[in-house]
């Protein structure tokens, strides 16, 4: 029997694992929203992302679709298509700007759910009678939480940041 030297099991192996990394990159390529080309017919988005978690009617006959990474990821995208079904434009919503826009007095929770998708976490406070929807997200570098405060009736009182300090974190 011939023995193979080291050094030639060790060039295999890499080699094999560098293929092995190469056909999992080509196989979720695919399913990364951002590198989703507009004009894709909506047809195979599905097929690459799967069901969207929110579809909501767009003004010019055209459609939204929601895909959320919460409740741990920290990215809630749109897929904008126009009424022949076809992409238009991907975009990673949670940032404080789309926020921002939330309008205290009138938007709804039903506004809020098709914009940003369901929150990470619905949490009461006894200074406030209501929902406070939380979406977890990052800005410049570190970990955020926007809080949306729905009153009884579900309509948006006012919307907050804080810091999300996780207990995993290093800092402490």
């Amino acid at each position: 029997m011939t023995r193979v030297p080291v050094h030639h099991r060790w060039a295999r192996w890499v080699s094999a694992a560098a293929c092995a990394a190469a056909l999992v990159a080509g196989l979720t390529a695919c399913a990364v929203p951002e590198w989703q080309k507009p004009g894709t017919p909506a047809s195979q988005i599905l097929q690459d992302m799967g069901q969207p978690h929110v579809r909501s009617p767009l003004p010019a006959g055209g459609e939204r679709w929601v895909y959320s990474r919460q409740p741990m990821g920290q990215q809630v995208y749109h897929f904008d298509f126009d009424s022949g079904q076809r992409l238009q434009s991907v975009r990673q919503v949670l940032n404080p700007s789309d926020f921002y826009q939330l309008r205290p007095g009138v938007d709804t929770q039903d506004s809020v759910y098709r914009y940003f998708g369901t929150p990470a976490l619905v949490e009461h406070v006894a200074s406030f009678q209501g929902d406070i929807w939380t979406y977890r997200f990052r800005e410049n570098g570190g970990d955020r939480q926007a809080h949306v405060f729905l009153d009884p009736q579900r309509v948006v009182q006012r919307i907050m940041f804080t810091d999300e300090w996780r207990s995993d974190d290093d800092r402490h």
